[in-house]
């Protein structure tokens, strides 16, 4: 094992952040629009899905991104068996946690929603007959995301390992193949699996997904390895930007504004090479921009940074709910909508400063360090800065 400081980048913590945050809005926004989702406003409203569309194309490519590196970081000073014991303890339980503890009072909420009249204590034990949602009520629902990135984390362990200590001749990538490389593969990967292979957050057979996140996961990961790389990355930012506005502008116009029609052959391999064409290039501007400008610490980014991972796994547990109780109310599509964002902040700060973080035996359920005490019976904490 490497014998080596612990680095901070704060710009990655940043993003961490600022990606994180962004699931509060757009999980809100799916209770606005007309795509699948949990439950649903009574009004719906095409314009909400602009932004969304938008947002669609990079919000989860980003974090994934930023995992992998944050995975290049922690094997830094870690085996690969303390690793993986991490991932055990900080992914997997929070994982089991979330689908016994979170995601069925999402479940019943739909239910009810769609005409059960039990109560949620005769509905618990629905979910342990374990047939798969939406036929049952068994599921990770927005957790998808830790299974995700726990299984990516443990199956690519040797390669990221061998990454890890590799010598790559930085001074033989251009810095055009950083910028156009990775959007070729993307693309390449888009035309043969996304038809075959739609999303389905299921794990077991989403390939298309996978070929996407792995990707990403991968390239953030030997990113940090590179520092050459990262100079370039920053120095054709606004290059970056104006590919991305570019590539957006054609899904926008060619695309999302059309009428309604079914794609197939060329066509349809066209879309998907200007889509995840488009989705590098966002993921190069956000990365360049944030190298530049974010890499500056702040006495608020160690708590925000900490308190991320409870957000995630709580906030859609509160949209739901709240979107239960308005559901009905004679308010306007805005109102609620602040309602529910802001109301979905304000409730997971609150259990999270004030019940998770200062207890002990809860901090590991929600992803989070315990924090040693003067004794094992202490279960009672302060909150590190």
């Amino acid at each position: 094992m490497e014998n080596q400081t612990k680095i901070r980048r704060y710009e990655f913590d940043w993003l961490r952040v600022l990606a994180f945050s962004l699931l509060i809005f757009y999980h809100t926004g799916m209770y606005f629009v007309g795509w699948d989702w949990h439950i649903k406003n009574p009004e719906l409203s095409e314009a909400i899905e602009w932004p969304m569309l938008y947002l669609s194309q990079w919000r989860m490519s980003l974090i994934f991104l930023v995992s992998g590196a944050g995975v290049y970081f922690a094997l830094g000073y870690r085996s690969g068996g303390t690793f993986a014991k991490d991932r055990m303890k900080r992914i997997l339980l929070p994982l089991v946690a979330g689908m016994l503890l979170v995601v069925p009072p999402q479940v019943y909420a739909e239910r009810v929603v769609q005409g059960y009249v039990g109560s949620y204590f005769s509905f618990y034990p629905s979910i342990f007959e374990l047939e798969p949602y939406p036929r049952g009520n068994f599921s990770w629902h927005h957790l998808w995301y830790l299974a995700y990135i726990f299984t990516y984390s443990l199956v690519l362990l040797p390669l990221l390992l061998f990454l890890r200590r590799a010598t790559i001749q930085e001074k033989s990538i251009s810095t055009w193949a950083v910028l156009l490389g990775p959007a070729l593969w993307l693309s390449a990967g888009g035309v043969l699996l996304n038809e075959r292979f739609p999303a389905t957050n299921a794990l077991v057979d989403d390939w298309a997904n996978h070929f996407l996140y792995v990707t990403v996961f991968v390239l953030g990961f030997v990113l940090m390895k590179l520092p050459e790389v990262q100079a370039r990355v920053r120095r054709i930012r606004w290059y970056s930007l104006a590919a991305a506005l570019l590539t957006v502008t054609i899904l926008c116009v060619k695309y999302w504004m059309a009428d309604d029609e079914d794609l197939a052959g060329a066509q349809l391999d066209l879309y998907f090479i200007i889509k995840q064409s488009n989705r590098w290039f966002w993921l190069m501007t956000i990365l360049g921009f944030a190298m530049q400008h974010l890499n500056i610490r702040s006495k608020y980014l160690a708590t925000a940074n900490e308190m991320v991972y409870p957000f995630y796994i709580l906030h859609q547990m509160v949209i739901v709910g709240l979107g239960f109780y308005v559901r009905d109310l004679d308010w306007s599509i805005g109102s609620k909508f602040a309602f529910m964002s802001l109301g979905t902040f304000l409730i997971c700060f609150v259990l999270i400063q004030y019940m998770i973080m200062p207890v002990n035996w809860l901090r590991p359920i929600f992803g989070l360090k315990p924090v040693p005490g003067p004794s094992p019976s202490n279960i009672l904490s302060s909150v590190p800065s």
